[in-house]
């Protein structure tokens, strides 16, 4: 019986580890409601805002600050901003991993 138990918890604790994942950009003046960062580039810690001055543009693409990997303009990890800050997704969430996806503000020409 106390085998039989053991599933049903470790699903339970799957349920609720997943809805404590889910994982929203916080509201700004441009999206008042936040939005939501796509399942493609979030696991639910993955994705924050970061600071205009942890992106730089560069002929090459962007280049993250804190890893100095360069993501070219045309690459499909980079994806318009809803709310037009940048937005990092890294390999759990960390400031030394891969880039996952790079959200952008609009370019200005």
């Amino acid at each position: 019986m106390f085998f039989a138990g053991k599933p049903l918890l470790a699903a339970a604790a799957l349920c609720a580890a997943g809805t404590a994942l889910a994982h929203d950009a916080l509201p700004s003046a441009a999206q008042p409601q936040g939005w939501k960062y796509p399942f493609a580039c979030c696991s639910g810690f993955d994705c924050r805002m970061v600071p205009t001055k942890a992106v730089s543009e560069r002929p090459e693409g962007y280049v993250i600050a804190t890893t100095g990997e360069v993501v070219g303009y045309g690459d499909t990890r980079v994806r318009n901003s809803p709310d037009g800050d940048f937005h990092w997704c890294s390999v759990a969430g960390r400031n030394d991993g891969r880039t996952i996806c790079l959200f952008v503000p609009p370019r200005a020409f």
